[in-house]
């Protein structure tokens, strides 16, 4: 048999409830809608975070490296394609930079 409890709610809140029932109780009807919203809750709390993990970040990190190096290597081939010679080694000396950050003890540029 089922232990029974009284509780004392507003009037007001029983007219909410005895308005959206339908044919259940309003102790099914409250369980319900407990159950309801903690299965809502669960839900909320099972997605993942909105937040990016270290080797996420670090994943990016080189993908952005590596697209900088690709865009550099992509101009200064276009510059030499079209005849110009760089007059700048500065640009060489960037991407023997970048290229050693990622692959050291090897040399892009001989």
């Amino acid at each position: 048999m089922l232990d029974k409890r009284m509780l004392i709610v507003d009037a007001e809140l029983i007219g909410k409830i005895d308005a959206n029932r339908g044919d259940i109780s309003r102790s099914e009807f409250l369980n319900f809608l407990i159950d309801s919203s903690l299965d809502e809750r669960d839900k909320q709390t099972a997605v993942q975070p909105s937040w990016i993990t270290r080797e996420e970040l670090q994943q990016s990190q080189k993908g952005i490296k590596e697209l900088l190096r690709n865009f550099l290597e992509f101009f200064v081939s276009y510059e030499m394609e079209v005849g110009k010679k760089p007059d700048n080694t500065d640009v060489d000396d960037l991407l023997n930079r970048l290229w050693n950050k990622d692959n050291p003890g090897q040399s892009r540029h001989p």
